[in-house]
């Protein structure tokens, strides 16, 4: 199981005093030294948090794989084609969200996601879907020509040990189950924490977690290195 970081809040710190610290990049380099397998991140329209120059910086510090997330607009198409990062993550995007809502709507999408992907991938670019755990969703991503989907987990995540969270493990499983039967590389996250991770870590079908507020929390209490060493201790 490897684990992703995603920087996200160490600009989102950043820009709450509109400072130049702490800088995301460095929280990238430290969390690879501690273990981590990828960094992600998600350029908004709104650029309420990374910045273009973060990309840029990432794009030459980063050595294991950069996952950048992003909406499917023309703006970011190009921002993805000129940098050219390992991963594309495709992903829903309101304005007034805190935080990305749920899973990509790819039924009613596949006519625009079609196109938009391939000219990603014809740039070299592996493309990921955030979706939902529902099979039908899937079947969806699997027509648009996606091997990589991204599960959320945050229905799960939010919810208590108890029966309704068991359930809500249960759809992930079989959704896992199912984007294997597919031929599909599986990840998962969301919501994801050292409490709940590793009920998700331990599926079999999942091959990778993105987890990034969690961690960004845990380092302002014992730093980046020590929180990222925890959760790939975790999920190990």
């Amino acid at each position: 199981m490897k684990l992703a970081v995603n920087i996200d809040h160490f600009a989102t710190l950043r820009e709450a005093r509109r400072s130049n610290e702490p800088e995301p990049v460095l929280a990238a380099l430290l969390s690879e030294q501690a273990g981590a397998e990828g960094i992600v991140c998600h350029i908004r329209g709104d650029r309420r948090h990374i910045k273009e120059r973060d990309l840029r910086l990432f794009r030459e510090a980063i050595k294991t794989k950069l996952n950048i997330e992003m909406a499917a607009t023309k703006e970011m198409k190009k921002i993805a084609i000129d940098l050219k990062p390992e991963v594309v993550s495709l992903v829903p995007e309101r304005e007034e969200e805190l935080t990305t809502e749920g899973g990509l709507d790819v039924i009613s999408n596949e006519k625009h996601l079609g196109p938009h992907i391939q000219e990603l991938q014809k740039a070299g670019i592996r493309v990921s879907i955030f979706v939902d755990p529902n099979l039908k969703q899937i079947e969806a991503c699997h027509r648009v020509g996606v091997n990589l989907i991204e599960i959320n987990t945050t229905k799960y995540s939010d919810l208590r040990p108890g029966a309704e969270r068991d359930k809500a493990l249960d759809e992930i499983k079989e959704v896992a189950k199912y984007s294997h039967t597919l031929g599909m590389e599986i990840h998962a996250g969301h919501g994801l924490d050292y409490k709940n991770v590793q009920p998700i870590a331990e599926i079999p079908e999942i091959s990778e977690l993105s987890i990034g507020f969690s961690i960004v929390a845990r380092s302002a209490i014992v730093g980046i290195d020590m929180a990222v060493r925890e959760m790939v201790s975790l999920i190990e």
